[in-house]
């Protein structure tokens, strides 16, 4: 056996002894492990988030699935919580610590994903690649940093308080470090409404006003869930977009320009031509653009027609704060994430759409990637991914 097998299979052995105790004697969470999704996608975002992504380094496809069964223990018993049993005299201490000797489920949503090079030459999977996942394309205003992009798998974790995540990432880490390596990985936080409705982004604007509902499931299998396909059916397809906001510069232009910018006021989030933030614009009415230019971001994200209908995704973004870059600035900007049952197709399009907006002027995304969300865990007996690789 070698050491990263043995490593995986000793992870595997902790989740039930040396883990966080017995998880199916633990309380379960409000959501459920168990399903035919992952959780992490239509639940409402959480305040606090961390973005991974990893680079697989296990020998073959038998190991594959030994760090993909190791990283489902692990999100199963993480989202249970229960308390860490002993390690032994000599052993390390079962647990980080970092939320105390009884550690709660938090209301911890775990969502891994598989990027395209996963299926590569590496493990055999080149046919197996689900048909939409696609290595990220740079876009014409990209400013893309290699070190932040892509990667083999993705995982994100949710949670209201900053300590869950910290001590899940760290809890994964260190369970899969034998066969799995960090690529990247960034911080993100949300904000509760302020006064009320879409959270607020960085620039000031309200976030995400024009979703389609994730209560509506005919609306989500329609834009976000895969069926069909027995190896996909369950799965969605992750957009991962990092970018940078140019805030201080932002914040030296005037509030109409800024509003003319986005389409909508600032202070309650309605566009130009309206008074609610949930007021639909009303373009066909200003053709010409007088009150909502048509460079403006909501016109051009989503025009209100037959077709962008059917290319709607549903984003999620978080914010982010990595203190200053090595000029001395604000380096804020924004985690974008978004799920769709085409990413050429859906948020590709809208990418067109935005290409040379005024907006470009004030963002500029850095890293991010493509990747498919893996359907959900049926039972004890499955994991993440079995049905791509076995």
């Amino acid at each position: 056996m070698t050491g990263r097998r043995a490593f995986l299979r000793g992870a595997l052995a902790a989740g039930a002894v040396a883990g966080l105790g017995d998880a199916s004697a633990a309380a379960p969470p409000a959501r459920g492990f168990h399903g035919e999704h992952q959780a992490g996608v239509l639940e409402e975002p959480a305040r606090r988030t961390v973005v991974a992504s990893f680079d697989v380094i296990a020998d073959g496809r038998r190991e594959l699935a030994d760090l993909l069964r190791a990283l489902t223990e692990r999100a199963r018993v993480l989202t249970s919580g229960g308390a860490p049993d002993e390690p032994g005299i000599a052993a390390p201490p079962a647990d980080s610590g970092v939320l105390g000797p009884d550690v709660p489920g938090g209301g911890l949503l775990v969502t891994v994903g598989a990027g395209a090079s996963l299926f590569d030459g590496r493990f055999g999977l080149a046919a197996r690649r689900p048909p939409g996942l696609v290595r990220m394309p740079v876009f014409p205003d990209d400013a893309l940093d290699p070190a932040w992009c892509h990667g083999d798998l993705s995982v994100q974790l949710s949670a209201w308080d900053e300590d869950t995540v910290v001590h899940a990432l760290r809890d994964i880490t260190r369970h899969t470090r034998g066969a799995a390596q960090p690529r990247w990985r960034i911080s993100g936080f949300g904000a509760p409404p302020r006064p009320d409705g879409a959270p607020r982004n960085l620039l000031g604007f309200k976030d995400g006003t024009a979703n389609p509902d994730p209560s509506d499931a005919r609306e989500m299998d329609r834009l976000v869930w895969l069926r069909g396909d027995a190896r996909t059916a369950g799965g969605t397809y992750l957009v991962v977009r990092l970018i940078r906001m140019l805030v201080e510069f932002w914040d030296r232009v005037g509030l109409a320009e800024q509003e003319r910018m986005f389409g909508r006021r600032r202070d309650t989030g309605a566009p130009l031509d309206g008074v609610h933030e949930h007021d639909e614009p009303r373009y066909a009415e200003d053709p010409a653009g007088a009150v909502i230019p048509l460079t403006s971001h909501i016109r051009r994200a989503n025009p209100r027609t037959a077709e962008a209908s059917g290319r709607r995704i549903l984003r999620r973004a978080y914010n982010y704060d990595r203190g200053l870059d090595g000029a001395g600035e604000l380096d804020m900007g924004m985690v974008f994430t978004s799920y769709q049952r085409d990413p050429r197709a859906q948020f590709e399009a809208v990418q067109r759409r935005l290409a040379g907006e005024p907006l470009t002027d004030y963002v500029s995304p850095f890293g991010g990637g493509y990747f498919f969300v893996l359907p959900g865990v049926r039972d004890a007996a499955d994991f993440l991914g079995r049905a791509l690789i076995t």
